[in-house]
């Protein structure tokens, strides 16, 4: 990978992993006004403590992209899910406005009061998890950063508040696919359990006992 050029690995990167979630994440600039970009470069890592990962690349000219710096001053940020409903508004976010336009109002989208951090998060999204930073680490063009999930909002019709169990089916949550403008629904929901090892090997068992037994027939026809 290392001799091609970054554009072909992002290429390649990008179509093999998929489909990837997507963060439009909020943040607030010196002069306190508000940021929106959408990254795919992105995930939870870990619930104890709960931990987001978001991977922001430079800009050409190797400078840091606004949401980037953003959070190396505020240390804050609000990571927006991207359901069907907001896919488009998503979609302007990502458009390389110039200097002091707004992504949210050329968006058409609203902002609501965070809890704990002073960036907003998105009225229309149906999740909004509130971040701190915990660490940026800069790795040639890439800024890789861990923030930690200090509130996290959920639509009331996506949740049952007292068992803790969220709607995921219901969530309409959009994928990105490879890099030239391709997404994806989460429509197409299965069910896979996880199997317990005696679950397994039970399974295991019975498969292998099933092959022999078809063979043991062949060889007496």
């Amino acid at each position: 990978m290392t001799q091609l050029a970054a554009r072909d690995r992002y290429k390649l990167l990008t179509g093999v992993v998929v489909p990837r979630p997507i963060a439009l994440v909020t943040s607030l600039d010196e002069a306190g006004r508000v940021n929106a970009a959408p990254f795919s470069f992105f995930n939870i890592v870990g619930s104890d403590p709960p931990l987001v990962v978001l991977g922001i690349g430079n800009r050409s000219e190797n400078e840091p992209k606004d949401t980037a710096r953003n959070i190396r001053h505020s240390g804050e940020f609000v990571v927006n899910i991207v359901d069907e409903d907001i896919a488009q508004a998503m979609n302007v976010c990502a458009v390389d406005f110039p200097s002091g336009l707004s992504e949210i109002e050329a968006a058409r989208l609203h902002t609501e009061p965070s809890l704990q951090v002073r960036a907003p998060r998105i009225r229309e999204s149906p999740v909004g998890l509130e971040c701190r930073e915990v660490q940026t680490l800069e790795i040639g063009r890439n800024r890789v950063i861990l923030g930690e999930v200090l509130q996290l909002y959920i639509r009331d019709d996506l949740i049952d508040i007292e068992k803790l169990y969220v709607r995921t089916e219901q969530l309409h949550a959009v994928g990105r696919m490879h890099g030239a403008g391709g997404y994806t629904n989460t429509r197409g929901f299965f069910q896979m359990p996880r199997l317990s090892y005696e679950e397994w090997q039970a399974a295991a068992e019975q498969q292998t006992g099933g092959n022999r037994s078809a063979g043991d027939s062949v060889a007496k026809i």
